[in-house]
């Protein structure tokens, strides 16, 4: 089994909620509120969940773009949010964000060869003489041209512009990559082309992947390992093929209920969820998800489930499951 690349242990992300003329703190939006997670090298995992589930808002807090609350976040064995300097320096490079708009996060007068050349230097990782030979190699390798270098952003399409994102990562030669969305605001037909060009990658470059999104048929296709959170907290986790086939938890069920069937004879009951996602600064007791859960009992109303072993690398946070 290769090593674990990184580990999250009992994360939590916090954001307080200010009022008054003094400006006190009188609530908080628990946007994290205690997840555990493994990669390995070589490894995608795959975190998914409704829109303000707090997907993001892991990958903001382990390139520490969020400050956590508590828990740790170790990368290549060391605690990310203890470091500083020089050696934190070092390690930024080989841990990369691709956002879900690429465009937003590019200089619309820098032309995209500086772009991707930029961190380069930035990081000494390659001399003024040979950052353009670099920055060129990172654009062949995502499926662009050299000659497209010296664009700028706005010249590019959604797709073209999502390779540019991959490309500054890649550069740089991280060992983990935590995509946010990367493909939701792209067309279906672009989507594929952009999931194939991260599966060529990894196996050209053994890259690891933290693949973050709302949309389960295309973490199916990427994904060794799935994680399904729901309001901060992470109700089940397992290898790709076992949660596809027979899912514990009920939201999970929900979930897949929703994925299209390529066999249109083929039908899958579909679970509507009542409802709203309940507000962050003030969640449920008990389970969190009792509040839509079809199954949910009494115990559910006053016990919060813990996340346990389910077998066969599974976990699951559900009392009935």
């Amino acid at each position: 089994m290769s090593e674990a690349l990184l580990e999250i242990e009992d994360l939590k992300t916090y954001f307080p909620i200010k009022s008054g003329l003094l400006g006190r703190t009188t609530r908080q939006v628990k946007a994290v509120d205690g997840i555990s997670l493994t990669i390995r090298e070589g490894e995608t995992f795959g975190l998914v969940g409704e829109s303000g589930s707090g997907k993001s808002t892991v990958g903001k807090s382990i390139v520490r773009l969020a400050a956590k609350t508590a828990g740790t976040v170790r990368f290549m064995g060391e605690d990310l949010h203890e470091l500083h300097g020089e050696r934190l320096r070092q390690l930024r490079p080989k841990l990369q964000l691709i956002f879900q708009d690429p465009y937003s996060s590019l200089n619309p007068r820098v032309r995209i060869g500086d772009a991707i050349g930029e961190p380069l230097l930035d990081h000494g990782l390659a001399s003024k003489s040979d950052v353009r030979e670099k920055a060129l190699q990172a654009l062949e390798s995502c499926g662009l041209s050299a000659y497209q270098a010296d664009r700028l952003p706005h010249e590019f399409s959604g797709g073209q512009r999502q390779r540019i994102g991959i490309a500054r990562a890649l550069a740089l030669d991280p060992k983990l990559i935590i995509a946010d969305e990367p493909v939701s605001a792209l067309d279906v037909s672009i989507q594929a082309q952009i999931i194939n060009l991260f599966r060529r990658l990894q196996q050209e470059r053994g890259l690891s992947y933290l693949f973050i999104s709302h949309d389960l048929s295309v973490v199916e296709h990427l994904c060794d390992r799935i994680g399904v959170m729901y309001l901060g907290s992470m109700m089940e986790t397992g290898p790709r093929e076992e949660l596809f086939r027979s899912p514990l938890h009920p939201y999970t069920k929900a979930l897949l209920s929703a994925v299209p069937i390529p066999i249109p004879k083929l039908k899958r009951e579909r679970i509507v969820l009542k409802g709203d996602i309940p507000d962050p600064s003030n969640p449920p007791s008990g389970c969190k998800f009792h509040t839509r859960c079809p199954f949910a009992v009494e115990r559910c109303v006053h016990d919060a489930p813990e996340l346990r072993s389910a077998g066969g690398g599974r976990q699951v946070a559900c009392h009935l499951a």
